[in-house]
């Protein structure tokens, strides 16, 4: 299992995460075994957002004796309520409810305290100055939890914490149909198995594609949520594309995306998690996404690098991809951001060494005009 440094924190999580919220669904020792399954497999980080005692008491009792081997985000605001799941910045609940958390996962640290689910503007600005987030720093100051990060699935929110240094990392909804989306509020109508996407819709929503920008800016590690869409992804009927996708190419786009450092899979059995680890293995025309998306009936990609790697080999022996990656959060910012002209710098070949052969544009699907754009990142960089 490959690792990936997790922005800031600096803790190197596995690429295939675990995403928890299916491991109420079965018998509490069957899910613990699943649970250790994945770590043998290499998976060492967990997503508990969920308030319930036995989704809890499973992930506690897995971990014994082995805490150290796993990274946990526990979310804050995620409570329990007359059997129900209630989001809540109250403190009359958060704190009982993270105490609870500590308690049944049978630990006194946790290594990624979420601030839960934020998701408007109005959210975010209440936070400020609040009960709650003195609470979250408090945590930290005493070393309870480790590092401060958030979720959200709207990209404007999002980036509103990003450009606050507060957060450390960011639980982010990525698949290349939320991709495509207009930031938005209504999560449960994105989610909605009534939703339609609009026609016009084509390639990355630009507010999407600057908060990528923005965390690798600021060094702010993305876990990834929600990479399959619940599923949908993988029936052309539901699809926005009107084709489907497989697991291992949603598992590489996401991994393909600026600042993400781990995709948290949801897992019923030992089948799925073999099925995700085997990603590490997996041939290049396995994880190809790339093909299908440019020859999908809707809502193609057309002339925008989604960084897929069709473009190799060059005969320059230039990494197109990541050159193009750099060059994309570059010019996203008002300044080349310092990270991102030292990470370019410090590649092996540069985008001046070029020499317009043009047949990485031959093979790309998107029809990215390559040769030109080695030119502007050449001109951008100097070099």
């Amino acid at each position: 299992m490959k690792t990936r440094v997790l922005g800031k924190t600096g803790l190197q999580v596995s690429e295939i995460g675990f995403g928890g919220e299916w491991l109420e669904r079965h018998p509490e020792e069957e899910s613990v075994e699943l649970m250790k399954y994945a770590n043998e497999k290499g998976i060492n980080i967990i997503d508990c957002w969920m308030p319930d005692p036995k989704s809890r008491d499973i992930i506690g009792k897995a971990m014994k004796g082995n805490r150290e081997n796993w990274f946990v985000q526990g979310h804050l605001g995620s409570t329990w309520q007359n059997g129900q799941y209630v989001r809540t910045r109250d403190m009359k609940y958060v704190k009982p409810a993270f105490e609870d958390l500590l308690a049944r996962l049978q630990t006194d640290y946790i290594d990624l305290g979420m601030i839960h689910y934020v998701d408007t503007a109005e959210d975010w600005e209440n936070l400020q100055d609040s009960e709650y987030l003195a609470y979250v720093k408090e945590l930290k100051a005493k070393g309870v939890i480790r590092h401060i990060g958030l979720s959200s699935h709207n990209p404007e929110t999002a980036k509103m914490a990003v450009r606050s240094g507060l957060i450390e990392m960011l639980l982010f909804s990525v698949n290349p149909a939320f991709d495509m989306l207009p930031a938005g509020e209504d999560l449960e109508a994105i989610l909605g198995a009534e939703y339609r996407y609009e026609e016009g819709l084509a390639g990355i929503n630009e507010e999407r594609a600057e908060l990528y920008s923005l965390c690798e800016a600021y060094n702010v590690g993305i876990t990834v949520m929600k990479g399959f869409a619940g599923g949908r992804l993988f029936d052309a009927q539901r699809s926005p594309f009107g084709t489907a996708l497989t697991p291992m190419q949603c598992i590489h786009y996401a991994l393909t995306r600026p600042g993400v450092a781990s995709i948290l899979c949801g897992y019923d059995t030992r089948e799925q998690v073999d099925e995700a680890v085997r990603y590490e293995t997996a041939s290049e025309e396995e994880k190809d996404y790339a093909s299908v998306l440019a020859n999908a009936p809707l809502h193609s990609y057309s002339g925008e690098c989604t960084y897929c790697g069709h473009c190799k080999p060059c005969v320059a022996e230039l990494d197109i991809a990541m050159i193009n990656k750099y060059y994309d959060l570059a010019v996203m910012q008002p300044e080349v951001p310092a990270t991102v002209k030292s990470h370019y710098e410090l590649m092996e070949h540069h985008a001046s060494e070029c020499i317009g052969c043009r047949g990485c544009e031959e093979r790309c699907p998107f029809g990215v005009p390559v040769a030109e754009r080695m030119e502007k990142t050449a001109e951008l960089f100097g070099m």
